[in-house]
């Protein structure tokens, strides 16, 4: 029997350019899938991390992978050269057109680079049934690598509200560090 399991290549690091070329591999289907078929990979995915790690290396995992993810998506697909305003203004146009939140600031300090923002109809947790707990590990790994890809700063991300503790929406507090 062939041995399932191969060593760790360059394949199976992530790069930007490893996403591939969607659009030609995918020409009958397109670039959508589900949201429940994203939260099946994501959630059976914590699960087995949460197994074999435990919970807390779990959401460190997935707030890693989050910040890698955020990271690279502002480098290689929004404009970090435009002003604050314009470039979250892109960024909220991008969230929604790729179908990822509803993106909105409810406070942005420019001097010191401390905010809340808030997520709508994320594709984390939107409509879980409450369990009274924060969730989105993920999303704050993400808020914090964009943060920091558009101003090169160090920052703490934390989600404070969530979909699974009750909320309509998911809100973030965020720092420089």
């Amino acid at each position: 029997m062939a041995n399932v399991f191969r060593k760790r290549t360059k394949h199976s690091i992530f790069s930007w350019d490893g996403l591939g070329d969607i659009a030609e591999g995918r020409k009958n289907l397109g670039p959508e899938v589900p949201v429940f078929i994203y939260r099946l990979l994501q959630y059976t995915l914590l699960d087995v991390l949460t197994t074999k790690y435990g919970q807390q290396d779990a959401d460190d995992l997935f707030r890693k992978a989050g910040y890698m993810a955020g990271k690279a998506l502002t480098e290689n697909a929004l404009d970090i050269h435009k002003s604050i305003d314009e470039f979250i203004s892109e960024l909220q146009k991008y969230l929604k057109d790729n179908k990822i939140g509803v993106l909105k600031i409810e406070s942005f300090d420019e001097k010191g680079l401390n905010f809340f923002l808030t997520i709508g109809e994320d594709l984390d947790c939107s409509g879980l049934k409450p369990t009274n707990e924060v969730v989105c590990f993920y999303d704050e790994g993400f808020i914090q690598g964009i943060m920091e890809a558009y101003t090169g700063k160090k920052f703490m991300v934390k989600e404070v509200d969530c979909w699974a503790n009750g909320d309509r929406v998911c809100r973030f507090k965020g720092c420089q560090v």
